[in-house]
């Protein structure tokens, strides 16, 4: 999974401008972020087609308070630039439940 710092350009338009993208939300201080996260290889290797970005809420607090990220985990969807979908609420997350997002999202070919 790939870290928002390792983005030459960390804002949100350079980072999702092209393909599939989803923000993965989370912080080191959060037991649910912890309980998802080593599900997240498996997930990401489900969708190859998806590049699915790391984002601490804390490091990033500009950002997630600017997209609404109340509760983590959370994810954001986008497509070429723009937002397709979001599973943001502050419950934790199962792998089925964050498959179930990404196969409902109105993702074109």
């Amino acid at each position: 999974m790939k870290q928002l710092a390792e983005f030459n350009q960390q804002d949100l338009n350079t980072v999702t401008a092209h393909d599939k993208t989803i923000l993965f939300f989370t912080a080191t201080w959060c037991g649910d972020c912890r309980f998802i996260k080593p599900a997240m290889p498996a997930i990401e290797a489900e969708y190859p087609d998806i590049t699915f970005v790391e984002v601490d809420r804390d490091q990033y607090l500009e950002l997630a308070q600017e997209l609404g990220i109340m509760g983590i985990p959370s994810f954001v969807a986008y497509q070429d630039g723009q937002e397709v979908g979001r599973f943001v609420n502050k419950d934790r997350k199962t792998k089925q439940e964050i498959e179930n997002f990404i196969n409902d999202l109105a993702f074109t070919k």
